[in-house]
């Protein structure tokens, strides 16, 4: 495919990024007017507490290739995101964050790579601008995607990504408050790869994705996308039964041999302790799957816009 041959769509989901967003537009329009392709940019203001819409409004009126689109609350960057892929006008779409950390000088890099045949391409950092915590948190993250997804390029996946418009024809009816972009991605596709991008320390401010936040959003896809929580529960299960016949053969062949069973009460309690979490386990498992299915059928949306602007 061309370059000329498709056009784009940049999408940036915006929370507390006041600060840098003029930076950053000002450098999209001339990282994407060099590239002489039929461009919009679409803000998705993830209920910013700060300035940020006030900007994007700004921006809207001065720039008729920039749209802003601000929703009630916030929702969540995955969720703001696929907000901006059902509005994306144009065939190819990129995402980036809005902290700069992700040079958009390095756009023409991902879309070379999208020419060459492939779906989806994310900017994988050659060097990651992140606290010890945090990175081992986002390591953590991308190898249960590769767990529970079967995804083999998970090491490689970011926020920074190039792919086809087309692709969201696969989770068009996709209604839910859990979303994942990359499983979602990944459902249309295994045309997947990773080039090397420069990621530069934050712009300002600190990422609204904490250790406890990365933690939970890997929850969300173990349970929200897979089924193998419940297959780690039917596997400690099987284990623990044949622990327990083992046990059973162990006291009870001692008695025949010795005369005598296994003495002493805390045997007894710590076998009755094993046997009890593992139950306790299962149950908190399927519970949180029923939890799912509760929400599922209440049919909460994914996000809600509040409103949508374009240059007038």
């Amino acid at each position: 495919m061309s370059n000329s041959a498709s056009s784009l769509s940049v999408l940036v989901p915006v929370y507390r990024c006041e600060a840098s967003l003029n930076q950053l537009t000002e450098r999209l329009l001339a990282v994407l007017q060099a590239t002489q392709r039929p461009f919009e940019i679409i803000f998705i203001n993830d209920g910013s507490p700060d300035q940020s819409w006030a900007t994007i409004q700004n921006w809207v009126q001065r720039e008729s290739r920039i749209r802003g689109i601000n929703l009630l609350r916030n929702f969540g960057q995955h969720n703001a995101l696929l907000c901006g892929i059902r509005h994306a006008r144009h065939d190819v779409i990129v995402t980036l964050d809005a902290d700069l950390q992700n040079p958009p000088e390095d756009i023409p890099i991902l879309l070379g790579k999208l020419d060459e045949g492939h779906d989806v391409v994310y900017g994988a950092p050659r060097r990651q601008q992140q606290g010890v915590l945090r990175y081992l948190a986002s390591q953590i993250v991308r190898l249960v995607v590769q767990a529970a997804m079967g995804i083999t390029y998970a090491g490689d996946i970011s926020a920074f990504r190039a792919f086809r418009t087309q692709l969201r024809e696969a989770f068009t009816d996709y209604r839910a408050p859990t979303v994942s972009i990359d499983v979602l991605l990944n459902w249309g596709t295994t045309r997947v790869c990773a080039v090397a991008v420069q990621h530069n320390p934050r712009f300002s401010g600190r990422s609204g994705y904490s250790v406890r936040r990365l933690f939970a959003h890997c929850f969300n896809i173990l349970t929200g996308f897979s089924t193998l929580p419940l297959r780690l529960a039917s596997w400690i299960g099987f284990c623990l039964t044949i622990f327990g016949i083992g046990v059973l053969i162990y006291v009870v062949g001692r008695y025949l041999l010795l005369g005598y069973s296994v003495p002493g009460f805390p045997f007894l309690a710590s076998i009755i302790t094993i046997f009890s979490g593992a139950q306790l386990f299962a149950l908190g498992i399927i519970g949180e799957y029923l939890a799912r299915m509760h929400l599922r059928l209440m049919d909460r949306p994914s996000y809600v816009v509040r409103q949508e602007i374009e240059h007038p």
